[in-house]
């Protein structure tokens, strides 16, 4: 049993060990959502973060310590972002033609995420920070925390309410869309994109090349539109 503790004493001090336990994880709910034909409620990310949620929590691992091995993950997620320009690219012509419905649909959904998300949480009687930290939550997570310590948020708050409203986005955008009776492809890769960034972004790839194309353009206008509209709008009102 001491040999057994010193080994992973050791194998839990190398940033090898929480970068592979990142990638298993993810893959292990790669697996479970492609056994399950692409199933949304099966979604990978969500699985691969209950995944490392549960292992952290039966090695008592700190979240310093998990990240200081995930972070070569995290350093992916720029280059994997500038990737989605690629579908993009192959569906320029489709974009042109649809410049001043984009413009203001990416206005609207901008609007509509912030603003009904804070609506909301102050009904519900959240405090001040919570709702500053609210308001960004359809923005890819590094914008989105970057808005929520300008208006005096809490980032890290931001950071999870990010996380599960992309979750929860590629998990029921489908059946929303499909009850809304939306069929185009790039209606519906663009509302992905706007509700619900990068993991949206990632359903829509998976289902349709042009889907996934104009989630991209979503997801990177929306983060433009809401770090320029977000400010404004609250200094205006509150």
């Amino acid at each position: 049993m001491r040999n057994l503790r010193d080994i992973w004493v050791y194998l839990s001090a190398s940033p090898l060990l929480h970068l592979t336990l990142t990638l298993i994880a993810y893959q292990v709910g790669l697996f479970v959502y492609r056994r399950a034909r692409l199933n949304p409620l099966l979604n990978p990310v969500l699985i691969g973060v209950v995944t490392v949620l549960v292992a952290l929590l039966v090695t008592g691992t700190p979240y310093e310590t998990y990240f200081n091995g995930a972070q070569f993950v995290h350093f992916l997620l720029g280059p994997a972002t500038v990737a989605l320009a690629i579908p993009l690219y192959r569906q320029v012509q489709i974009v042109r033609k649809s410049a001043l419905a984009i413009i203001v649909s990416i206005v609207a959904g901008s609007l509509t995420a912030s603003v009904s998300a804070v609506a909301i949480a102050w009904a519900l009687g959240a405090s001040h920070d919570t709702l500053l930290s609210i308001a960004p939550k359809s923005v890819t997570a590094p914008v989105a925390m970057g808005i929520s310590e300008r208006l005096g948020g809490l980032p890290s708050l931001t950071a999870v309410l990010v996380i599960l409203t992309g979750i929860v986005g590629a998990m029921l955008g489908t059946y929303t869309m499909n009850a809304l009776g939306i069929r185009d492809w790039s209606a519906r890769g663009f509302a992905m994109g706007t509700a619900s960034h990068g993991i949206g972004t990632a359903r829509a790839l998976q289902v349709n090349e042009t889907a996934g194309a104009f989630s991209g353009l979503a997801m990177g206008l929306n983060a433009l539109a809401t770090a320029l509209l977000l400010p404004l709008l609250w200094r205006l009102f509150f």
